[in-house]
């Protein structure tokens, strides 16, 4: 009896446990997951099956969705886009990440500026910039040419498929760069020197041994552009439509004109859902079957390959890839930002600052765009990364049995294309019950779903790096979970988390294939309004607001470089 009723009182911590305050906080983990993530993903697969007007079950939708050419042209068209600038990003980022990790080539600083720059720097600033340069009639590279030729015909004309491609693919290179760097940073050099001893030269070596030891990352890195390109919305939009080249952003953005056709967007756009899960698994498939691994363990030594002459070749590149990625598109920008009329050219009668006066002081919309921007990221980066925080805590220290759907849950809109999400968004809150179409909350909560992987990724590397027996030794002593979680975990991985929350801010400030269908005429963000000035045509006051949004990014760059570290937005956990 003794021994019984020992027992019973024993029992009581573990089973009361289940109701202290940190059981409650992982419940509302647990629904604020679903609201954020299943929820309008589930909603857009229903609302696909539905009958606008009836809303009896009906599978007219994807009839219509896929039943004209010029849908299924859109469909093929940004495959093939996708296709185009994954290679070309590759074919671009391979030599400069390998000249960076295993060569003796000078400027490797600035290279990695190079990659930052072009990161930061989005997209569709980029492609304005590219149309002042390379528009058929008024480009700048066509009016040189013209003058010095005498010749009719454009050199350049970056309304075409493959000009969109080149432009798409001038910003995303970063991402096969980081893949392959970091899997080049963690190869010895002891199989190169084994190649080399048995008469191999240095460009041999790097083909058939070194690079496909990193094949797994370029492969990673090709189909991550591949999903993002095919997901982007912007490039398309300013360079595709005046050229006549439908894709599938594009055409989602015509359903979205009156009257609106929500069902039939989505039934458009579950395909590209599908394929999006469908490569990702292929590549974990292919992946898996390779096997690729190097037996050299950590402490291989990594020895810098002595290019001689040829180092400068390489630079040659790196510099060439500057130019056109950042260098020759900033450069006009900021002269047509400052200039009455951009086509006349660099002279100091054509030098102004009324075009910044003009967006900061008298345009009605402007100003609030950029508050609105300013405040929708950083309400967006607070709240994915304290969600982040406290899944990833579940996670890494195995608080519950199902901690792992959790985890499953958070790194889902990695896998769904922003411009999905967005449509799942808005047909699961924007009309009744909760009529949030237009709200500042909907389009916070969008840019949180969006970004939550980024956050998560960034939290829990950090937590792993923290050994719980700090937090034990705190509980012994009395402390609740969360008071350690606050008091002892979160002051040990506070630069990792203003990382993350930082990354967050920067690339939800630029977020346009979300917010282009979410937005309402008070809750405009600076690229959504960026897009509607270059819809009219105004490239002098579309410059300004653009070196406005660049000058606000590199204000947040900065202060990461300075409290995070240069290298936070690059890093890859």
């Amino acid at each position: 009896m003794s021994q019984g009723g020992a027992a019973a009182p024993a029992l009581r911590p573990s089973r009361f446990r289940l109701l202290e305050p940190a059981m409650l906080l992982w419940v509302a983990l647990i629904a604020a997951l679903l609201v954020l993530v299943a929820a309008p993903l589930v909603k857009m697969l229903l609302i696909s099956f539905e009958m606008q007007e009836t809303g009896e079950f009906t599978f007219q939708n994807y009839l219509t969705a896929y039943g004209r050419a010029r849908y299924l042209d859109a469909l093929r068209n940004s495959l093939l886009l996708g296709l185009l600038s994954a290679t070309i990003s590759t074919v671009i980022a391979v030599p400069m990440a390998w000249a960076v990790s295993r060569t003796d080539m000078p400027g490797k600083g600035f290279t990695w500026a190079v990659v930052l720059a072009a990161f930061v720097m989005p997209p569709y600033l980029g492609a304005i910039g590219w149309i002042l340069l390379a528009g058929p009639n008024s480009g700048w590279i066509n009016v040189v040419w013209r003058a010095v030729t005498g010749a009719t015909e454009p050199l350049l004309n970056i309304y075409t498929f493959t000009g969109m491609a080149f432009v798409i693919a001038m910003h995303s290179f970063p991402l096969v760069f980081i893949f392959v760097k970091s899997a080049l940073d963690l190869i010895s050099s002891e199989m190169e020197d084994a190649a080399n001893i048995l008469g191999a030269g240095t460009w041999v070596t790097m083909r058939k041994v070194t690079l496909p030891l990193v094949w797994p990352s370029i492969l990673g890195g090709f189909i991550l552009i591949f999903l993002e390109t095919i997901a982007l919305f912007g490039t398309p939009a300013i360079i595709g439509i005046p050229a006549r080249i439908n894709v599938v952003t594009t055409q989602l953005w015509q359903f979205f004109e009156d009257p609106v056709r929500v069902e039939v967007a989505a039934a458009f756009a579950i395909p590209l859902l599908l394929i999006t899960i469908a490569l990702i698994a292929v590549q974990k498939l292919m992946l898996n079957r390779k096997g690729f691994v190097s037996q050299t363990g950590k402490g291989g030594e990594r020895r810098e390959v002595k290019l001689g002459p040829w180092r400068w070749v390489l630079l040659g590149w790196c510099v060439s890839v500057a130019l056109l990625s950042v260098g020759k598109p900033l450069i006009v920008l900021l002269q047509a930002s400052f200039a009455k009329a951009w086509g006349r050219g660099f002279s100091l009668d054509n030098l102004t600052l009324r075009n910044y006066r003009f967006l900061l002081f008298e345009h009605d919309q402007a100003p609030q765009a950029v508050w609105n921007t300013l405040w929708f990221s950083a309400a967006s980066a607070t709240m994915a990364i304290i969600l982040a925080l406290l899944v990833a805590y579940i996670v890494v220290r195995k608080l519950m049995r199902f901690a792992g759907a959790l985890g499953f849950l958070a790194m889902a809109p990695f896998v769904i294309p922003g411009i999905v999400l967005a449509i799942g968004f808005y047909a699961a809150y924007a009309g009744p019950p909760m009529s949030l179409y237009g709200s500042a909350l909907l389009l916070i909560l969008a840019f949180t779903a969006r970004f939550l992987p980024i956050a998560y990724a960034s939290s829990q590397a950090a937590i792993r790096a923290v050994h719980p027996e700090m937090e034990e030794a705190a509980r012994i002593l009395g402390s609740g979970r969360l008071h350690a979680i606050r008091k002892i975990t979160a002051p040990l991985i506070k630069s990792s988390l203003l990382g993350g929350w930082l990354v967050v801010f920067i690339v939800a400030s630029r977020e346009l294939s979300a917010a282009i269908f979410l937005v309402g005429p008070r809750t405009r963000t600076m690229s959504v309004l960026l897009y509607d000035l270059t819809e009219q045509g105004n490239f002098e006051v579309v410059s300004a607001f653009g070196g406005i949004l660049l000058f606000i990014t590199m204000v947040i760059v900065g202060i990461g470089m300075k409290l995070v570290g240069r290298d936070f937005m690059l890093r890859r956990e």
